[in-house]
């Protein structure tokens, strides 16, 4: 029994709804990665939120007040911040390397 696409012809989709090409590229993006725009989002707030951590933590360690609680701390927060940095730029070049959106 032979399979639907059987034949040597490539695949090619169809526009279903006389989309322009510009919005059917842009919902093909989409399909492929649909949750980008949220994971972004995420990464950079936090990354705020590390940020903002990491400049109390700082301020705790400027003015000497228990900094044997305060600088472990203070180097998770600058973790956080180069994961949130890390993981956002992956997400950019990602975002580059795919079939545009715009």
């Amino acid at each position: 029994m032979p399979l639907p696409n059987s034949d040597d012809r490539p695949y090619t989709p169809k526009n279903p709804r006389n989309l322009s090409r510009q919005q059917y590229e842009r919902l093909t993006a989409e399909i492929a990665t649909p949750y980008r725009p949220l994971r972004q989002l995420v990464y950079v707030a936090c990354g705020a939120s590390g940020f903002i951590g990491g400049l109390v933590f700082l301020a705790q360690i400027a003015s000497g007040r228990e900094i044997g609680s305060a600088l472990p701390n203070f180097a998770l927060q600058v973790g956080v911040v180069a994961l949130m940095v890390f993981l956002f730029r992956l997400e950019q070049h990602a975002e580059a390397r795919s079939p545009k959106s715009k």
